[in-house]
């Protein structure tokens, strides 16, 4: 079976901490192309930065999403262009909105977005979009700035669908594709055309079926693309192919590696 690239992983995340640097050995030998390892806030971007260091085929996106942006500086912006600026840094992300736990500052939250937003178009880098129980106003903001993105663990409508490929962006996919309530997202993955699609695991978390409930990690990023091919009435090798080809073209890892 080829190799799969995972757009979207959190290998700094603690539940990792058993075993991270063996795992990630494992992975890279057998099972994935490229990892995209992502920051949530400052300092784990940091960290997301120090794994792609030390594995060639590990990238990282630097950001600070939604739900730390209580527990950022206001000048955090300074730190994060500079940690942007590293050669292995491929994205600014995990940014959006998140409006699911309460409480929350919604201000807040769409101003770190939009300056995000703002800094990924002056260092001409994409983003990673996470979005929750915000719709109106993460379409609004998308709709004003059109950014090279993709939202990411997606699980809304044809609907919403559409109007985010109108941007010009990607969506992609986790394991939830696989879970059978997840009837909308599949619905809504049979309408997107292929070359707007990309893999993921959001990796400790969004387990596919059948591993549902544990943690996740790259290796079972093969359960959605098995879902996707059956979805598509496409091969597994068809799938990965297209989807591995699509975050090159997304990422541009060639340029991340300098």
């Amino acid at each position: 079976m080829m190799k799969i690239t995972d757009t979207h992983a959190h290998y700094d995340d603690e539940a990792f901490n058993s075993d991270r640097y063996e795992l990630l050995d494992r992975l890279l030998s057998e099972s994935c192309e490229k990892i995209v390892t992502l920051g949530c806030d400052i300092e784990k971007s940091r960290t997301s930065l120090l794994l792609a260091e030390r594995y060639e085929n590990v990238f990282a996106a630097v950001g600070v999403h939604p739900e730390n942006c209580a527990d950022e500086s206001d000048d955090y912006i300074t730190e994060l262009r500079k940690l942007a600026a590293h050669p292995k840094a491929c994205a600014i992300g995990e940014i959006g909105l998140d409006y699911h736990w309460e409480p929350f500052d919604r201000g807040r939250q769409i101003r770190f977005f939009r300056e995000q937003l703002e800094l990924a178009k002056e260092l001409d880098l994409p983003v990673c979009i996470h979005s929750r129980d915000c719709t109106k106003d993460m379409l609004d903001i998308l709709r004003e700035y059109k950014p090279n993105g993709v939202l990411h663990c997606f699980s809304g409508s044809i609907e919403t669908a559409r109007e985010v490929l109108s941007f010009g962006m990607m969506i992609s996919f986790t394991g939830m594709l696989t879970f059978k309530n997840s009837k909308k997202a599949q619905e809504a993955c049979e309408y997107i055309p292929t070359d707007r699609i990309m893999l993921e695991t959001d990796c400790p978390y969004m387990s596919p079926i059948p591993h549902r409930g544990e943690r996740n990690d790259s290796g079972n990023l093969i359960y959605t693309a098995q879902k996707l091919a059956e979805i598509k009435g496409i091969t597994v090798e068809e799938v990965i192919a297209i989807c591995n080809e699509n975050a090159e073209k997304f990422f541009r890892f060639n340029k991340a590696k300098g």
